[in-house]
Formats: structure tokens, sequence, C-alpha cells
């Protein structure tokens, strides 16, 4: 956690205090008992500390995902995210939130060429973030370095079906599962990450029934993304279901319209402006007396 503090009186930046315990790991792996979640697990991205502000009371999970390298900064794909730009990021949504478990994804090329090689990365992202876990894509060939980070006190996220970071891999960004042979694969997959200490996973792109199969046959909890209603938990990109990009996957839910919205402030503040009717005496400083 951050040891620094900030001025409440000049900086946005200060969440208020709020009595209370943040989400654990322990917490999060027992909402699933007998191989069903009563309540599900309610988890978003956040890149921002504002974001993680508005969104913590309402979430069990913060996840800073790579998805930062094309909400934030606009990059094609997830590929070209670096450890830096995680570390900032979710440094800034620790200091953002209170409640909601926080994770932050290990990017591309941090992880994937041995255990000891994650362990350098995952360490360097919990120490400068103050986050609870990492999440790291792949399925059984990614098993043996989530046995090695668990056992090593550092919590991990799983990811299985349609991993992002394997888009070049993929061919693109198509649900995953279609066929008997690598809806095999993908359970195999979830199977291996569980037994492995991944202390939850989430399952992305698949077909309906592959995911309900994954929820109901690995003993940690599912957490689905375009996967199906009977997972134990869902995550969706805060910024599709917001309605901030004009174009969004088919498995998201648009729950506002923003970008609709803060267009049409920034018309109403440009015309203002060109009219000189801001600012007005409410918005201005005179003399006192």
């Amino acid at each position: 956690m951050s040891t620094f503090t900030i001025d409440s009186g000049t900086s946005r930046a200060t969440p208020s205090p709020v009595p209370g315990k943040r989400m654990t790991v322990p917490a999060i792996r027992e909402r699933k008992q007998g191989g069903a979640t009563e309540q599900p697990i309610v988890m978003l991205t956040a890149y921002t500390m504002r974001m993680a502000q508005l969104l913590d009371p309402h979430c069990d999970m913060l996840l800073v995902g790579d998805s930062l390298g094309q909400v934030i900064y606009g990059l094609p794909s997830t590929i070209p995210v670096t450890v830096e730009m995680m570390c900032a990021h979710g440094a800034a949504v620790v200091r953002g939130s209170w409640h909601a478990l926080v994770a932050v994804d290990m990017p591309f090329g941090s992880y994937e060429a041995s255990p000891q090689a994650a362990f350098a990365s995952a360490a360097r992202i919990l120490k400068e973030t103050g986050c609870a876990a990492v999440k790291l894509e792949g399925g059984e060939a990614m098993a043996e370095t989530i046995a090695f980070l668990t056992a090593r006190g550092i919590p991990v996220i799983g990811h299985v079906g349609l991993t992002p970071q394997a888009v070049n891999v993929l061919g693109g960004y198509g649900v995953r599962g279609r066929g008997e042979a690598e809806a095999d694969k993908i359970l195999a997959d979830a199977r291996a990450v569980a037994d492995a200490g991944a202390f939850t996973l989430v399952v992305e792109g698949v077909m309906e029934d592959l995911a309900t199969r994954a929820a109901k046959e690995v003993a940690v909890p599912v957490i689905g993304i375009g996967a199906s209603s009977q997972c134990d938990g869902q995550v969706l990109v805060t910024e599709d279901m917001l309605g901030l990009f004009e174009r969004t996957p088919r498995f998201v839910k648009r729950y506002d319209d923003l970008a609709t919205r803060i267009g049409a402030a920034a018309a109403s503040y440009a015309d203002e402006v060109r009219t000189r009717a801001f600012p007005s005496a409410d918005e201005t400083y005179k003399p006192k007396g």
C-alpha cells in the first residue's frame, strides 16, 4: 500500500475514509462452496484513481487489465503494454479504492519465459502497486508458473479461452470452443490452472455451454466475460459497459451512453465559451466588500 499521504484540501486524489475491510483472496475463493456460488462475484476493469473510487463500492474485484493498452492508449492490441504501464495504473487504482480486491494483469512478455521471470515481474507489480493479486493468461502451459508463484506468496488469477495476448496465434478475437477438441482443451486448461493454485479464473469468449460446464466442473470460482450467466461471476471492460466506444463486442451490455452525454456536455461548454457566457459571475473572483 502507499506509504505517503495526500493533502485532502488540495488534491482530488484522496478517497473519503470509509470504515471496512478489503475483500481478500480467501474470501473470493470461499464464495464457491460445493461447486456452486450463491452470490456471483462482481468484477469490472479500472485504470484510474477516479474510476476506482466510483466502481469500488459496487464491486468485489477491480481488475487493472492490460486492455488499458487499447482503452487508454489507443494501441491496436494488448501486446505493446509494459510492466511500467501496469504498475502506474495499478497503483492509481489501489489508491482510489478501499473495498474491492485489486488485481493487475501481467503484460505480454513479462511471465512466459520461465517461472522465475514471472516471479520477478509479479513481485515488482505487487510491490509498486499494493495490489492483492496478478492475472496471467494461459492454461496447462502456465500451470508450473502458477504453482511457482502461489507457493511463493503471490495470488494468481488464471485466464483461459479467448486469450487476447495470443491474438497473433489465434488469428483474431473470434469465439473459442466451437469444436469438440478445442472445447476439451479449454476445459483441461481451466482444470490445470485451478489445480496449480489459481484462486479464481477468467473464462473469456467461449461457447455458453462450455462456460457453464467449466463453472460446474472447476473447483475455484469461474468469472465469465462473453461466456455464461451460470459462471460464478462476471467481468466487463468498464468503458464498454458505459458506452464510451461506438463499437463494442457482442457480449457487452451497454448500461449507459456516456459517449453521447460527454459529447453533448463538451458541445455546451464550447458554445458558452464562444459566446462568452462562460465563465459567468459565479465562476470568477471579484474583490470583497
